[in-house]
């Protein structure tokens, strides 16, 4: 038989133990809860989703997959990865997408190419023809003639002093008189105007000068290096409105377009946003219009990041405590970024369920 010592060591020894398991037991219990919290949502499908659907002309990455997510962005998340096929993101017209299930979770796979079943050797499709992954028609023109810039950039641009025969204001055809730096690598210029600050309505702080797109003109000054006092001669190209003495040229460059936008959701946390302007002089904000943003780059935007926007609750009196109450937010659409400068950014609107306005808010979706 145990005597009383040995007992009571073997009580101490047991309840070190319970208690040691039991720590054990809790810590694995946050770290799984906590691995939990973090693991990505499952995808959710629409109701009444095809099987198979067949690409068509006009069709959009974002659009198919809108058919099929309630949260469009993470469309990355439900197309499958196809060897067969150099970009999986890269579809055409007659393409047919087959709906399947793997572990569980919903894949968009590419069952044929035009029609024609896949095999190790597949038909090539030019680039042109590929189905793109967000609406381009609006974004391309509205991104080669609009821009951003720093407080201070415009003044150092060069900049007209007289037009032909000493026209004050010029038009399409016309030769304009330039002064100032003018890069004689680049041939085509933008001329633009400047614009007004873009404020940020929280801070008041100016987040960049936006320019107005005036025109285009075509250098006619040859030769070598050219001074910044040398006057140098241009013919209007393109024209918005009339060229006035004054109006700033800035270089057009080209490729600036990212080919291949991927809507995402941002990888940092987008605070105190906001929509600060919206383009066309529109006063109601809808699906295809083109607003600024007061974040960029420094709050870690970058092309793609999709973002939800959102209305400020109403404040409604409360008929018991007999005072003014605000409700939540109301999420109104999906905007996404682009094109992004240091401090503000352009986007485009890609859903709305309501009427929306410069000052609706823009956070994470």
């Amino acid at each position: 038989m145990a005597n009383r010592s040995e007992l009571g060591c073997d009580k101490r020894f047991m309840s070190k133990f319970a208690w040691a398991h039991f720590f054990w037991a809790l810590s694995f219990a946050f770290v799984s809860t906590l691995s939990t919290a973090q693991a990505p949502s499952a995808l959710t499908l629409n109701n009444d989703v095809p099987l198979n659907y067949v690409v068509q002309q006009g069709d959009t990455l974002w659009g198919i997959s809108g058919v099929y997510l309630q949260e469009p962005w993470r469309w990355p998340e439900l197309w499958e990865t196809n060897p067969q096929i150099d970009n999986p993101h890269r579809i055409y017209p007659k393409d047919v997408l087959a709906l399947r299930w793997e572990g569980g979770r919903p894949r968009l796979a590419l069952a044929s190419r035009g029609g024609v079943k896949l095999s190790p050797s597949v038909r090539s499709q030019p680039l042109d023809t590929a189905i793109p992954p967000i609406p381009r028609d609006q974004i391309d023109p509205f991104l080669r003639n609009n821009r951003i810039l720093e407080p201070g950039v415009i003044t150092d641009l060069p900049y007209v002093i007289a037009g032909d025969a000493q026209r004050i204001i010029s038009g399409l055809g016309d030769r304009i008189y330039v002064r100032g730096p003018v890069p004689t690598a680049d041939q085509v210029f933008g001329i633009i105007r400047e614009g007004n600050p873009v404020l940020d309505p929280l801070t008041q702080e100016v987040l960049g000068i936006s320019a107005l797109d005036i025109g285009s003109a075509s250098l006619f000054t040859s030769g070598g290096e050219v001074t910044s006092d040398a006057v140098k001669e241009f013919e209007i190209t393109r024209m918005t409105e009339e060229i006035r003495i004054g109006d700033r040229l800035i270089p057009l460059t080209e490729g600036i377009l990212d080919s291949s936008f991927q809507p995402k959701s941002p990888d940092n946390d987008i605070e105190n946003g906001i929509m600060v302007a919206v383009s066309s002089g529109v006063t109601q904000i809808g699906p295809m219009n083109i607003v600024t943003i007061n974040r960029g780059e420094r709050e870690g935007l970058i092309v793609g990041d999709v973002l939800a926007i959102y209305q400020t609750g109403e404040v409604v009196q409360d008929p018991i405590q007999q005072e003014m109450v605000a409700l939540p937010d109301v999420r109104a659409g999906i905007v996404m970024v682009f094109a992004v400068y240091e401090k503000a950014s352009f986007g485009l609107v890609l859903t709305a369920t309501r009427p929306l306005a410069v000052g609706d808010k823009v956070k994470n979706p």
